[in-house]
This record gives structure tokens, sequence and C-alpha cells, in this order.
């Protein structure tokens, strides 16, 4: 195994810095995502951050390193074809709830379905921050929002559960209360060869009442603290995604190791697709770029 050569957190700082609402959970993930990198021993120049639309989905300006901000739900498919371009890259998606549950909900399953080599951070405050506090794919039920002012009558995704189902590799859940705890889910996530989601309790400070810092703070608890939870276990990770109340449980809920889809496809033996020869006439491929840029 490779040795891993831990870069320091202030390798990934951005020219630019975040406008977020002061308290908002995304700053939190922010400093985890450069510490998970840092930690995984990523350099700035193999690392692609890709996101969608949403206060968090700015995320990928504030770091030093390539990134796309790519169209509202699809980050994923942006993030997939990356990384079967070149498959020496590691690709991290950041975005949020609304973003990826909502109009992106299609590209994510299909992805964990496919076992790509992706890592998911999702930022989950349950409500649409940005276009100011309607209900998202994960508001609780009777919660009132500017679009339910009456009470949510739907019934809030389960990332989790619907991550396992559909074959993610990597499941697990953080809380941005506590930096160093996600910074190590996401460093686990980013080492780990197939698809990787960590949904990460993020609190919008402005347009999110109820799910607060101080009720997440009284509610979760650590699975690693949970004697005789078994990470390999899908049916007790499945139980576990679905405690919600008075106790939510934070950590990696499951892990395994399955053939990735880079494995299965011929066309990686020969390596990554962009050092591969294209088969074109130069003069006609400088005719395209021409056209397209």
């Amino acid at each position: 195994m490779a040795t891993i050569v831990e870069l320091p957190i202030q390798t990934y700082a951005g020219p630019v810095e975040p406008d977020w609402c002061p308290g908002c959970g995304d700053f939190s993930v922010l400093k985890a995502v450069k510490m998970a990198a840092g930690k995984a021993g990523v350099q700035p120049k193999d690392l692609v951050i890709v996101s969608g639309i949403g206060c968090s989905s700015n995320l990928p300006g504030y770091v030093h390193s390539y990134g796309v901000h790519s169209l509202h739900g699809r980050a994923v498919a942006v993030a997939s074809g990356i990384r079967l371009a070149n498959t020496d890259l590691k690709v991290v998606i950041t975005g949020g709830d609304g973003d990826g549950y909502g109009i992106g909900i299609g590209h994510f399953i299909h992805a964990m379905r496919r076992n790509l080599d992706l890592t998911y951070v999702v930022m989950n405050n349950q409500i649409y921050g940005l276009t100011t506090g309607q209900a998202s794919p994960t508001t609780m039920k009777e919660m009132r929002t500017k679009s339910t002012p009456r009470g949510n009558v739907e019934l809030p995704i389960n990332p989790l559960a619907l991550a396992l189902v559909s074959g993610a590799t990597y499941v697990a859940r953080a809380f941005s209360g506590d930096p160093n705890y996600m910074a190590d889910l996401i460093t686990g996530g980013i080492r780990h060869k197939g698809f990787a989601l960590i949904d990460i309790f993020s609190p919008c400070v402005t347009y999110n009442k109820l799910n607060t810092y101080p009720w997440f703070k009284k509610r979760v608890y650590k699975l690693d603290d949970e004697a005789g939870y078994e990470t390999g276990n899908v049916r007790a990770a499945l139980e576990k995604s679905f405690e919600w109340g008075d106790r939510i449980p934070l950590g990696l809920f499951y892990r395994d190791q399955q053939p990735t889809y880079e494995d299965s496809e011929p066309a990686f033996k020969r390596g990554p697709l962009v050092h591969q020869p294209l088969g074109v006439d130069p003069a006609l491929f400088q005719s395209l770029l021409d056209e397209l840029m």
C-alpha cells in the first residue's frame, strides 16, 4: 500500500473568502473538506471539486484545486464525466440537499448503482437556503416554511437509506458542529475506492429555525460508541438510517469493497482516456476546438 503523505490545510487555501451567512454550517464543511484532502494526501493538481447550484455549491471557488460550478442538479453527472475522462483524478462533489436529493436525485441513484469512484459531500440543511426558505426534499414533515405555511405534508427523503439500497459502498453522516470528526469521515470517503456519500447536517441559521445547532447537539450520537456495531452489515446500517427523533446517529454506517464501474470498463486498461490517442486527424481536432471555444 502506498505511503500517504499528509498535507497542511493551507495547501488548499483559495484566493476568495466565503460569503455565507455568519454561523452557516458550510464554513465548517469547507474546512473539513480541506482537512480531508490533506489527510488523504491529495495534491491540488490531482483534486477536482464539482458542485451544482445553491449556497453550499459555491464551495469549489473557495478551494485551491480544480473546480467546476456546474448546473442545478447536474453535479454528479458532470463529476462522472470528469472521473471517466481522467481516472488519475480524485473527484469530490459538494452540494446541498435541494440540489442533490431534489432535481439531481436521478444522477445520484445511478452513480451509486454503478459504484463510480466519487466522493459526494452533501450539506443537508433541510431547507432551500439560496431561494430564501422553501421546503426541500429533506424538510421534516409538518414543518412550516415559506412554501409550506400550513406545514409540510410530504415525507422527507432518507438519503442514507436510499444510498444503501442503491449500491453506495461508503455511507456516512456527519454534523458541522464537529469539524474534526466530519473531516475524518470525508477522508475515509476520499480514500475509499467506490461511491462514497457523506451526508452532513449543516444548519441554515437564516431560514431553518427548527433544525438548529442546539437541536442537533441534544440528539446526535456516534456509531463509534455503539458496542458491537459492524460497518459491513448493510441490514444494521439500514436499521440505523431510519433512527430519528430523540437519538440521531452519526458516523460510518456502511463500508464495503466492490468492483467499481471503472474496473469493469475495458477502455481504461490502457490508462486514463485523456492520455490515450484520439485517433483523429490533428487538423480536424483543431477545427473542432476552434468552433467550440
